[in-house]
């Protein structure tokens, strides 16, 4: 029987057996939907987010006047006309999710490519340099690190002026610690391989052995790192408007509205703080399994050559 390896280099065997292998994105996108939990968290995220933008323009409701709201009964059950009811200041709650999960998704992405922007950058630079280089860094890194993150984030936004952008920037840029040292940690193992070596031997610089070899072969903790602090972005918004120190009013998020339904949860309106639980929980979660997912995506081993 005549194998591929009998074959000659240019025989029609060898030739279909290498048009065989799956492009490089077709492989990708395999591994991926063949994690069926991820693909569904994929779908409920696409969802939430359609949801929370397209929403307003199909049904539009009052979401910033409360004077508006005076001949509304407040804390109404579920309705025809108010599917989730209404809260207690007279806001349609399905509405108010949707207005609120635009702020949530919307500062927790931003922050969180603030995040693992700083983070690959500061980590890929300590880990490669090394020596003193990265000594200095990781000293600093390890002060940052021993300050409680919540505890750094509520005096920052007491300190300060309290403004959209603001909640950006601190989650952001004190959100990045954990991420530096899992990319420099790769960094470390990748600068002393045989490839970087070799390319290091050949007169590459600095710069060429990080962007050709260090950070591609990190991509696949860079991209799960990414994930992961977008989630946490969101959390820890939604932790900071649970404490009373998110999205300033008109505005909201998800954690304002938990903080304003649990103080009613208590006179049984329920419609209040479950559904929002469920759909900022689900988000977070979901978000979580897309970026394991991604992990096996973008890991090196499982592609083909």
């Amino acid at each position: 029987m005549t194998t591929v390896a009998d074959s000659a280099p240019n025989s029609p065997l060898v030739l279909a057996e290498l048009d065989a292998i799956e492009p490089l994105w077709r492989q990708r996108l395999r591994i991926f939907v063949h994690n069926k939990l991820a693909v569904a968290s994929l779908g409920y995220v696409v969802f939430i987010t359609l949801f929370c933008y397209l929403w307003p323009i199909f049904h539009p409701t009052n979401q910033t006047n409360q004077a508006a709201t005076f001949n509304v009964t407040w804390n109404a059950p579920p309705s025809l006309h108010n599917p989730l009811g209404t809260d207690s200041s007279g806001f349609d709650e399905l509405g108010r999710i949707a207005f609120g999960g635009e702020y949530s998704l919307a500062l927790g992405f931003l922050a969180g490519i603030i995040t693992i922007v700083v983070g690959t950058v500061y980590g890929m630079i300590s880990g490669f340099f090394g020596g003193i280089t990265d000594t200095v860094m990781m000293r600093f890194l390890d002060a940052f690190l021993s300050i409680p993150y919540l505890f750094l984030l509520i005096a920052l936004l007491t300190i300060f002026n309290r403004t959209t952008m603001l909640l950006i920037l601190v989650i952001g840029l004190t959100g990045w610690w954990g991420n530096a040292r899992i990319i420099r940690g790769d960094a470390l193992l990748i600068r002393n391989l045989e490839y970087s070596q070799a390319a290091r031997s050949m007169g590459a610089g600095r710069m060429h052995i990080i962007r050709r070899h260090v950070y591609p072969n990190s991509i696949s903790n860079i991209v799960t790192v990414a994930t992961f602090s977008i989630a946490d972005a969101i959390l820890f918004l939604s932790a900071l408007g649970f404490l009373g120190l998110g999205i300033v009013a008109p505005q909201t998020d998800w954690g304002t509205m938990l903080q304003q339904g649990t103080e009613q949860l208590q006179n049984g309106y329920w419609w209040e703080i479950y559904p929002v639980a469920v759909v900022f929980i689900l988000v977070v979660v979901s978000i979580n399994y897309i970026g394991d997912a991604l992990r096996d995506v973008f890991e090196v081993r499982l592609i083909e050559r």
